[in-house]
């Protein structure tokens, strides 16, 4: 072929007529081409395009599991869609060009903006096409749908049922009356089973005596919420190429944010799987590499820390370095991202569906509130999203996440009308925050530990984690605005312009003598997420010119012309010295999270007008989370906020 074009510059004309190809066998080499010619008068010019397109309906993952690829909706199952796919391609393509160009127009010609960051901005997405993705349809979305006021009577009557429920984590047990077998396609239980979880592909142990059997979950009332018989559909993501496990949650935080402004209805699509995640359990059993010790696949109450390889849906937490159900990190990472969400995009829907799961996460975190201060207490190994950095007692990191994730389920509580959960959150908060700046606050920064080893004083990046998440969310600063500003004003003095002079963004630990922190590898490490998290709050803090100072050392790292020649793979982690680890990342995503900061919804930016913190009085009664009477209505008519800048799915 190559030849033939070579010499003559086309293909011989019996190859226009000669009839369709055969199919190829196992192990052939084929090789095709299309050619196409144009008479262009002197000094004219002539566009001749074209379209190349596969058809790949099916999606099979190692253990068996046969999904069909999202497409399929629009053009079938056929191999003849390819041509369908091309030709619509060539037929609409010059409309798509125009409809891109009109989204990325009001950031390319905003010269407020410094001109790498809009590049880098729209280039740091190629992750989501070339992270491994895969869409595929809701399965059991079609069929029996039913009449949106039975949808929304039948959603409050579950929801109201399962939050009342007054559940222990630790014990497994339920008070709760939702009838589950109700549910389409759900076996049978005897009435000694405790089922409290959902279909769509997880899995929930059932035990009964000391036995325990593995069934598929059952289907929870409107937890896939759809519009026009459409809900976005199903969407995995890889942590990285090189970390292959899908939607890994503690990283997806940090990425979520280019979703939700993009794509909301497959941000909130995830959030819904995480939500049955979290009311699920797996009991087979797995060894865990770092200590050697054994435990239960997914434990409920627990938030995932990913929704499988080999598998997903059905088998979770491909992690085995750790027991992520010990982690202090994701159970708050998920309440904050489903706030974050909730008062983004204003479903009320969307919230009422997951809020038997943000209760269940919450009350499962009280077991790491080791002397009844409020707060939570990291375990002496490295129980975070930092797997490699060791923590002792009260950390900023989880700590502050902590803090956050009570101010916004109070918030999301008294939105949802469970006033008593709402007390509860509050009373905790209002306890736990003193203990925490009492613990942490040095005067300058918060250390990284409440622990007395090398590292405790440590200035971490990542101190303020919680902060960002409180500030894109609409609600009150976690600390006043001396702390937030002294704390930013630190990482960017140390972390960010004592490493390279600012050309390589803010590394993730560094010593209060201005030498990085070398306890490990990770607290030595530039990630390049983080940096980009960092730089969103510090927007959100009013501190602009040291946001893009500390996020262009990201760009001058990895995409510069004078850089490491990381374009389009952006990794994980940078060492000081220009090396990597883990390339093309799904953390570097949260660039989005300095754009969301830029331009917040209107429905974040109204809601300090209506301080939900405030709307709270706490009687004078005292118990822990689980105590409460839950739910006593959920909202009378779900519908999305009337503020609300995002097309949402009601």
């Amino acid at each position: 072929m190559w030849s033939k074009m070579v010499k003559d510059g086309q293909f011989d004309r019996e190859n226009f007529s000669s009839g369709p190809s055969m199919p190829s066998s196992p192990g052939d080499t084929l090789c095709a081409a299309v050619s196409a010619s144009a008479w262009v008068e002197p000094h004219g010019k002539c566009t001749v395009a074209f379209s190349l397109a596969w058809s790949s309906p099916k999606v099979k993952f190692v253990k068996g599991s046969t999904f069909q690829r999202r497409y399929t909706k629009f053009y079938g199952t056929s191999d003849r869609a390819a041509v369908d796919l091309a030709h619509d391609a060539l037929t609409h393509y010059k409309r798509w060009e125009e409809e891109i160009e009109k989204w990325q127009n009001p950031i390319l010609k905003d010269e407020k903006l410094p001109e790498w960051y809009k590049f880098t901005l729209f280039n740091e997405l190629y992750f989501l096409v070339a992270g491994g993705t895969i869409w595929i349809d809701t399965p059991f979305q079609s069929s029996n749908m039913r009449n949106s006021q039975d949808q929304v009577k039948e959603s409050e009557n579950a929801v109201v049922q399962l939050t009342e429920a007054k559940v222990d984590c630790r014990k497994r047990e339920t008070d709760s009356t939702y009838d589950s077998t109700a549910s389409r396609g759900h076996n049978h239980l005897d009435e000694n089973y405790k089922d409290i979880s959902h279909e769509n592909g997880c899995v929930n142990t059932l035990r009964k005596g000391n036995s325990t059997n593995t069934l598929p979950c059952s289907t929870m009332k409107n937890l896939q919420h759809d519009d026009d018989n459409d809900d976005g559909g199903r969407f995995l993501y890889l942590e990285g190429v090189e970390y292959v496990m899908w939607c890994t949650y503690d990283v997806h935080f940090y990425a979520s944010f280019a979703l939700l402004m993009l794509f909301p209805r497959i941000e909130l699509s995830i959030q819904r799987e995480f939500a049955q995640a979290v009311l699920c359990e797996d009991g087979r059993k797995v060894k865990y590499l770092a200590e050697g010790n054994w435990g239960i696949r997914k434990v409920f109450g627990a938030v995932p820390h990913d929704l499988g390889t080999h598998d997903p849906w059905h088998e979770m937490n491909a992690y085995n370095i750790h027991d992520t159900s010990k982690w202090k990190d994701l159970n708050p990472k998920f309440v904050l991202q489903v706030y974050r969400d909730f008062s983004a995009t204003g479903d009320l829907q969307f919230g009422v569906d997951v809020w038997p799961a943000v209760r269940a996460a919450m009350e499962y975190m009280e077991q790491f509130d080791r002397d009844a201060d409020g707060l939570i207490e990291n375990d002496g190994f490295p129980d975070q999203t930092y797997d490699t950095w060791t923590v002792h007692g009260v950390s900023a990191y989880c700590g502050g996440l902590w803090l956050a994730a009570l101010q916004a389920a109070a918030a999301m509580a008294i939105q949802l009308g469970d006033r008593d959960f709402a007390e509860t959150c509050k009373r905790k908060f209002l306890k736990a925050k003193p203990v925490f700046e009492q613990k942490l606050w040095n005067g300058s920064y918060f250390n990284y530990d409440s622990g007395s080893s090398g590292n405790s004083k440590s200035i971490q990046a990542d101190q303020l984690a919680g902060q960002w998440y409180t500030a894109s969310s609409g609600l009150p600063s976690l600390f006043d605005d001396f702390k937030i500003k002294s704390s930013l004003r630190k990482v960017y003095d140390f972390n960010v312009m004592k490493v390279k002079g600012g050309r390589m963004g803010a590394v993730n630990g560094m010593h209060p003598n201005g030498k990085v922190d070398e306890t490990c590898m990770q607290s030595r490490e530039i990630w390049t997420g983080v940096t980009y998290g960092v730089a969103a709050t510090m927007i959100l803090a009013g501190m602009e010119e040291e946001a893009f100072t500390t996020a262009e050392g990201i760009f001058q790292a990895g995409w510069s012309e004078d850089g490491y020649g990381y374009w389009f793979q952006t990794p994980e982690a940078l060492s000081i010295d220009g090396h990597y680890r883990s390339l093309i990342y799904m953390r570097p995503l949260a660039i989005w999270g300095m754009q969301y900061a830029l331009s917040l919804p209107k429905a974040v930016l109204e809601a300090p007008k209506m301080n939900f913190m405030d709307r709270i009085h706490l009687p004078p009664v005292s118990g822990g989370l689980h105590n409460e009477t839950g739910v006593r209505k959920i909202a009378k008519k779900t519908k999305c906020f009337s503020n609300s800048v995002f097309n949402c799915a009601c």
